[in-house]
């Protein structure tokens, strides 16, 4: 016969079944707050405060409840959180997409941000309709989220909806919008345009995506105050239906007749590492070099760029640095208190990353000085990739 049955602990016992002496065991206990607490040597208090982030905790303390809620696998009760800090500690992002490069990334860098503060991120897309289509996101987030990131990267938001939480958008500011962050696309332009006329061009082609994003304008802006400080004549820019290879080609094409008919185009710069792709190819099958007859600039840095035939000069752009510094934004704007009735955003922000031109081997020198003074750019190095920051305006 067995012996008197033996208490097991409910915060180190197993589930149901026989335990080493035979006797069954009940079901493990869901570790709760107070046994966090008990462990780490602290009130309850201490622990939520912990948890929601307060302040007047001592780190030595923050360390032993930490190591507390490992030990016990402690799980904080979402919904009884909210509650308690009227936060879902969640928040949206509009408009990202994974088919594309650059917004994939960037929604990379927000979930890594947001991870690590204790976010969750809810991802939705507006469906064709444009304003329409962006309220109709807002507002089914707007009752489940803290706050939410619009990734604009190819729109243009000058008439946004209503926003009712915080919003921060990527790519293009928005009226009543709590901040924005962008990439420095005049500044990526004007330090690529430079670096070409540096080399000797007499000026400089530009090859753009379609003129509604808010991006493409920026650096066409750039390109063309490069070439005004340098003196050089701006030619008509090249626009391409989209930004990627299949466009580049055929303005490609057009780039190759327009030498056939008496010009001499020397060098482009394309909005978008595709566009660069598609329009050397082009230009290929028209009997022109790339470097040697046209040196070609893309825009982005692209995954593969390194390994275009050749290899592709271009403005590197930190996508994961502006999600972070996204959700840095809206963290701010989420953490400011308000009062019933306040507005949700106090104040319109904006902020600027900075991009990095990655100099590889499809620009060449020109034989002759340049049309202006030295911008202080190095010439093309067959052998090394090398990165320069941007000049200044």
């Amino acid at each position: 016969m067995h012996g008197s049955p033996r208490e097991v602990s409910a915060l180190t016992g197993g589930a149901c079944g026989p335990g080493s002496d035979g006797v069954k065991t009940g079901p493990a206990r869901t570790p709760v707050m107070a046994d966090v607490a008990r462990l780490a040597g602290v009130s309850h208090q201490t622990v939520s405060r912990v948890l929601n982030g307060g302040p007047n905790v001592r780190p030595a303390t923050r360390m032993r409840v930490a190591a507390a809620i490992r030990e016990l696998e402690y799980q904080p009760n979402a919904a009884a959180r909210a509650l308690a800090t009227r936060r879902s500690r969640a928040l949206g992002v509009i408009g990202a997409s994974h088919g594309q490069h650059g917004p994939a990334v960037i929604l990379s860098g927000i979930e890594a941000a947001a991870r690590a503060a204790g976010y969750s991120v809810i991802l939705t897309a507006p469906s064709p309709g444009g304003r329409a289509g962006l309220a109709g996101c807002v507002q089914r987030l707007a009752a489940s989220v803290d706050g939410i990131i619009v990734v604009a990267t190819d729109a243009d938001l000058t008439e946004a909806p209503d926003w009712i939480v915080p919003v921060v958008t990527v790519g293009s500011p928005a009226p009543g919008a709590a901040a924005s962050v962008s990439a420095g696309n005049f500044d990526g332009a004007y330090r690529a345009t430079a670096y070409l006329l540096d080399l000797g061009h007499r000026t400089v082609h530009f090859l753009t995506g379609p003129p509604v994003s808010r991006a493409a304008r920026d650096r066409e802006a750039g390109w063309r105050r490069a070439l005004d400080e340098q003196g050089a004549a701006a030619p008509e820019p090249l626009v391409a239906v989209d930004s990627n290879a299949r466009s580049g080609y055929w303005a490609g094409r057009r780039l190759a007749s327009a030498r056939l008919d008496g010009e001499e185009p020397t060098a482009v710069l394309c909005a978008a590492d595709p566009l660069a792709l598609g329009l050397m190819r082009a230009v290929q099958q028209a009997g022109m070099r790339t470097p040697e007859d046209l040196s070609v600039i893309g825009f982005d840095d692209i995954p593969g760029a390194e390994f275009f035939g050749p290899a592709l000069t271009t403005v590197r752009q930190n996508f994961e640095g502006l999600g972070r510094q996204a959700f840095d934004a809206l963290l701010v704007h989420i953490s400011a208190p308000r009062t019933p009735g306040s507005s949700v955003s106090s104040a319109n922000t904006a902020a600027s990353v900075l991009m990095d031109l990655v100099i590889r081997n499809s620009c060449a020198r020109r034989p002759g000085p340049p049309p202006g003074g030295s911008v202080g750019a190095r010439p093309a190095d067959a052998e090394r990739e090398r990165t320069s920051r941007p000049g200044r305006r």
